[in-house]
């Protein structure tokens, strides 16, 4: 059985033909992991935008939910380790699904190997505007408690239009901290884990090294990448189009 990583799929960011696009690829990848896989590992963003309130969940998205139902159903476990874009994930993917939901980054033990998996969102030194920015307003318990004080209907759609100018507004700028990825895995390997997995820049990487392996997912928009992790070995590989 194999374990599959997959990372920043953006669902709800785009134009309705894109979107279709991007579902008709992201049900293939879960249908292959019906089919061969044991654990699923979300490396982030999976949503562009996921908020929930108290009685509520976006509709947009429920196909997507009941695919993840339908895997846990046939016993394979999934694990999200939240990113950039699920700050405000509440409890509905657990209580629910069934889904482990990490908060930060999650270290495994896979088929042997040792493994350090975190979304990547601030992690450049570069970046610190960022992170300050992360720890008010967006998890600030407070500022979250009086959004959710708007009506459904006002908060969905007004927190879906935030998100995708933010998302257009950095577009492009992870691509400048590449190498900063690359060398906080290194780190990482060098702690002694096998391999590390990021994702956050769209950018699909592998690179070994002596001591280990750096994958970065990459995304489900543009590229279509996944990690696999197969009898022992570690692989990116990318869906094709039908």
């Amino acid at each position: 059985m194999a374990v599959y990583f997959i990372s920043d799929a953006h669902l709800g960011s785009d134009d309705r033909a894109i979107e279709d696009v991007k579902l008709g690829r992201l049900f293939r990848f879960l249908d292959m992991v019906r089919s061969d896989g044991d654990k699923l590992y979300i490396l982030g963003d999976l949503f562009d935008f996921w908020f929930e309130y108290k009685h509520a969940i976006p509709k947009q998205h429920l196909q997507v939910v009941f695919k993840l139902a339908g895997l846990i159903e046939q016993g394979i476990s999934i694990h999200y380790i939240t990113g950039n874009h699920d700050f405000w994930l509440g409890d509905f993917l657990s209580r629910e699904l069934g889904i482990s939901v990490h908060r930060d980054s999650l270290a495994v033990t896979e088929d042997g190997l040792r493994i350090f998996l975190i979304h990547g969102d601030g992690l450049s030194p570069g970046d610190w505007k960022y992170r300050a920015f992360v720890r008010f307003p967006l998890r600030n318990k407070l500022a979250i408690f009086l959004y959710r004080l708007l009506p459904v209907d006002w908060g969905i759609p007004l927190a879906k239009a935030v998100s995708s100018r933010s998302r257009s507004h950095t577009s492009g700028r992870e691509t400048e901290f590449l190498q900063d990825y690359e060398d906080y895995a290194r780190e990482k390997l060098d702690e002694g884990y096998d391999a590390v997995m990021i994702g956050h820049t769209h950018e699909p990487v592998f690179r070994e090294f002596d001591n280990g392996i750096y994958i970065n997912t990459g995304d489900f928009i543009d590229h279509f990448s996944y990690g696999r992790l197969s009898e022992g070995r570690l692989s990116l590989e990318f869906l094709k189009a039908d």
